[in-house]
């Protein structure tokens, strides 16, 4: 893990493409100059290493500006659980809020970057830019909505169902950051899928060749294809892309 000084950084949250992720519409010049202090470092993860540990005391909050990580715990017996995924533009860190340290281990699933926000920096500037703080409250709520859906799919859902929505999610959220949607590699490993959806590793790998021979799918290794997008979305109980309904997967 390597931090980089403010001095390094190529450019601000002003003028980052992702800022559509992580800043209000509506802020003023001297508003955006004011968040723009507030990202003094970032660091640099390589495959594997990690952003924080559980138990962690909490300093900052990261937005991540490329790669990707997973967030995970160790249940009692030592096995792990995957608690999710994360893209480029999304925040880390939310969790240890409540109790002041990181509730979860956040890990690189490839070379990535982090913008550190320091979070009682940010919190002294909320209270300056209302906008600000609302924004921060959107995306509180928008992690609490995605934490009940996905138990929601848990609960209620066949394998085939979640891994279909899952897929579908993972194309959404490219799509929203200007990436090829229907064509992509998976960072995750089949094991971390299945924990994730609550799905045996064998199970993944199994639903997987049949979305394939069902031509839902084309995949070799972690590249998959999406062929058949109505046929997934069928399948995970969602709206056609066709339709009007516009489509939110949060598994």
């Amino acid at each position: 893990m390597i931090p980089f000084p403010k001095a390094t950084l190529p450019n601000k949250c002003s003028t980052c493409v992702l800022g559509q992720f992580c800043l209000p519409i509506g802020l003023t010049s001297d508003d955006l100059n004011k968040v723009d202090e507030l990202v003094k470092e970032r660091i640099s993860l390589k495959k594997g290493e990690r952003l924080y540990r559980h138990g962690n005391a909490m300093s900052s909050v990261y937005s991540i500006r490329f790669g990707t990580l997973k967030t995970e715990h160790v249940l009692p017996d030592g096995r792990l659980q995957i608690i999710g995924f994360h893209l480029p533009g999304e925040i880390l860190g939310l969790d240890a809020i409540g109790e002041g340290q990181h509730q979860s281990d956040a890990v690189a699933l490839e070379d990535s970057e982090a913008c550190v926000i320091r979070f009682d920096e940010f919190e002294s500037l909320a209270r300056q830019i209302p906008v600000l703080q609302h924004q921060f409250h959107r995306i509180l709520s928008r992690e609490l909505t995605q934490d009940q859906r996905h138990l929601l799919s848990l609960g209620s859902l066949r394998a085939e169902e979640r891994l279909a929505g899952f897929l579908l999610n993972l194309s959404e959220r490219l799509a929203a950051r200007g990436y090829v949607n229907h064509e992509f590699d998976l960072r995750m490993s089949r094991e971390e899928i299945g924990s994730y959806l609550g799905i045996q590793i064998e199970t993944v790998s199994r639903m997987l060749s049949r979305f394939a021979e069902s031509g839902l799918i084309q995949i070799k290794q972690r590249h998959v294809k999406l062929i058949d997008m109505e046929g997934l979305c069928e399948l995970a109980g969602l709206p056609k892309p066709n339709q009007p309904q516009e489509i939110k997967i949060c598994t």
